[in-house]
């Protein structure tokens, strides 16, 4: 054999190495080839992200709640150039979000590894992976969706960043864009909203606070939650001590500037008030334009939310969805609290404004299942029936749709009065029969809701999308007696100068319904608290109506209800539509309801329903919307733990 021949082992063992290093090296040329072509694409649709920088600074707009407090202030911040902020507010952004920013490309394996590794070890989500370039990549170009597709296209859009900008574009791009709370967009008009100052004039100690505020801006907050920001700076600071941007001293001079900080707030903010002001930015819409058209030097907005109520119902949403969400597959919720002249108290569009902005109780176009129902009863009252007439329980066949009922079984003759409380398919689709389709979607119309509707039998059993602002808004044109009631959130607009712009229009409201046609109505949607598919969101001593729903497959639960001063609606659900962990209407919104409207309750006498919006006015509390404690909703879900209507799983799908 010669010195050089090759053994028959040998070649079968270069032959498995070429079996398996060919099928990577494709891989691998067909990822390049892949992100290349990326690369030439975003150029082609995406503008140069230098070019998205302000050319000049937004018209300036204060806000303020019902009883005069600045709610938010919008248009005085600054685009601030990365080299007139002192080095110490980048610093601290990058040794608490991305202390490797200056050693990736854009995507950080290591740092995603590390993140994973201490996820695993203590077994919750306590560190993200994601590097500075990827969030601008997300806050520039994309949605908040959670799908794979959308991650990939964050890595490659981080990629394209890195090529295209340096890496004090990014950073200063990152810091006047990324949102630090209370409607703060930006270094600058954090430092103005919570250090009365320009980003320019920073202390180390106010630097490391803002940081702070990125991991969660409203927990953070050194103006609702001064002693939790105070610690969160602290930790910013030991981080940039610990990856060297200050000495131990540096350290320690500041972390005692931080300590005396806010020591002495009494300066609670309207927290979680940001999609309620988005919310006003939008109705402005008129106003704000013929403002600045005039030349007006700022806008001074006064408006209908109550800063307290609006905390509390924020805080009761943020942590339904934190302590309960996970199990039940329940990601978002929304929630909103009208007085009964339609005055827009509290809005809570999704559990986290800093994660994604869109706006699910104005926006969020679903299912109402049951909570449709109400218009089902108030067409057939209007047509002669009253709560006690009896209508049967019985299957039926329309056309090849046949609507049951969601446990199956049928109970035969049944008064109106308990075929709502107990949300009985059958009943409410033979009503829209008797009644006609037409009728029902007449009977909505007038009490508010605007969008499309089914003009066949279906629409008795919710199948037509609504917003819960337009839904909670219908409920409370029954609440306030049948009188017209759509909601409204400004009340005045004025110059900066005191030059009156627009005033929400007084007035007597339109009777639409007339008052026993109301009478019944509360009748029998107080019977849902008392006896139905409601009673989690009884709050007693206090007198209340309302309705639960679910659409199909569980993708959709509601409660939407009323009292003799307030209504209020609740949504939950998750943006995508997947279905829920057999969560019904009666559960968990039941749930937030009742610790929202407790609270907004607190001091109030109670009152029966229907007695006139005068009457309430002179026995109300004069601080409606009391906070409430971090541990009441907890104590809340132990109140109603041993409640009778049974577990989750157990209530009924159209509930």
């Amino acid at each position: 054999m010669g010195l050089f021949s090759s053994s028959p082992a040998r070649s079968q063992s270069s032959l498995r190495y070429r079996l398996v290093l060919a099928p990577l090296l494709a891989l691998t040329t067909a990822c390049a080839l892949a992100i290349a072509a990326l690369m030439v694409y975003y150029s082609a649709i995406y503008p140069n992200p230098l070019s998205l920088r302000p050319k000049q600074t937004v018209p300036y707009v204060k806000i303020l709640a019902r009883d005069g407090s600045v709610v938010s202030e919008h248009g005085r911040e600054d685009y601030v150039p990365i080299g007139m902020l002192p080095h110490y507010v980048a610093d601290a952004v990058i040794a608490t979000e991305d202390q490797r920013f200056y050693d990736h490309h854009g995507v950080d394996p290591i740092g995603m590894m590390r993140a994973a590794f201490i996820n695993l070890r203590e077994g919750r989500t306590v560190q993200g992976g994601s590097t500075l370039t990827q969030q601008l990549a997300k806050n520039l170009y994309l949605t908040s969706d959670r799908t794979l597709s959308r991650k990939i296209e964050e890595f490659t859009l981080a990629l394209w960043l890195e090529m295209k900008l340096s890496k004090e574009d990014i950073l200063e791009l990152y810091l006047n864009r990324v949102y630090l709370g209370s409607g703060a967009y930006g270094i600058d008009a954090a430092a103005r909203r919570y250090f009365r100052k320009s980003a320019r004039n920073l202390t180390l100690g106010e630097a490391a606070m803002i940081a702070g505020l990125l991991k969660a801006p409203s927990r953070y907050s050194p103006l609702s939650n001064p002693g939790l920001a105070r610690t969160r700076a602290r930790l910013v600071l030991s981080q940039m001590e610990d990856v060297g941007f200050i000495t131990e001293e540096q350290e320690s001079q500041a972390a005692d500037e931080v300590a005396r900080s806010f020591e002495n707030s009494a300066r609670a903010e309207a927290v979680g008030a940001e999609y309620a002001v988005d919310y006003v930015m939008d109705q402005l819409g008129p106003a704000y334009l013929a403002g600045v058209a005039g030349g007006a030097e700022g806008l001074i907005v006064e408006t209908t939310i109550d800063r307290a109520l609006q905390a509390n119902a924020s805080a009761v949403v943020e942590q339904v969805i934190t302590l309960r969400g996970p199990e039940l597959n329940a990601s978002e919720a929304a929630a909103v609290v009208l007085d009964h002249d339609g005055a827009l108290l509290a809005l809570v569009g999704g559990r986290s404004y800093a994660e994604t902005q869109f706006n699910r109780a104005v926006k969020g176009m679903r299912q109402p299942g049951s909570t449709f129902k109400p218009f089902v009863y108030l067409a057939a009252l209007e047509a002669g029936y009253t709560p006690d007439s009896v209508v049967d329980d019985l299957p039926l066949s329309i056309s090849g749709w046949a609507p049951r009922n969601d446990n199956g079984q049928y109970l035969g003759p049944m008064a109106l009065r308990t075929a709502l409380a107990k949300s009985v398919n059958s009943v409410a689709a033979r009503l829209t029969l008797k009644v006609g389709p037409k009728r029902v979607a007449e009977a909505a119309r007038r009490l508010g809701i605007k969008s499309a509707l089914a003009k066949d039998a279906t629409i008795s059993l919710g199948t037509s999308e609504v917003s819960l602002l337009e839904l909670t808004g219908a409920y409370n044109v029954i609440a306030n007696g049948g009188r017209a009631a759509e909601p409204y959130v400004v009340r005045r607009v004025r110059s900066a100068k005191g030059e009156v712009l627009f005033t929400h229009p007084d007035g007597t409201p339109q009777q639409v319904v007339a008052p026993a046609q109301i009478a019944a109505m509360n009748d029998m949607l107080a019977a849902t608290l008392s006896e139905g598919t409601g009673r989690r969101a009884a709050i007693p001593p206090y007198a209340a109506a309302g309705k639960t729903g679910t659409s199909q497959g569980f993708r959709d639960a509601w409660f939407v209800g009323y009292t003799a001063y307030l209504t209020a609606g609740v949504w939950v659900g998750n943006d995508d539509s997947t279905p829920m962990n057999h969560v019904v209407g009666g559960a968990l919104p039941a749930e937030v309801w009742r610790a929202i409207m407790l609270g907004a309750h607190a001091g109030r006498k109670p009152l029966p329903l229907g007695v006139s919006s005068a009457a309430t006015a002179v026995a109300g509390s004069a601080h409606p919307g009391e906070r409430i404690g971090d541990d009441f909703f907890a104590r809340t879900m132990d109140d109603t733990a041993g409640s009778d209507t049974g577990s989750i799983g157990k209530l009924l799908d159209g509930q």
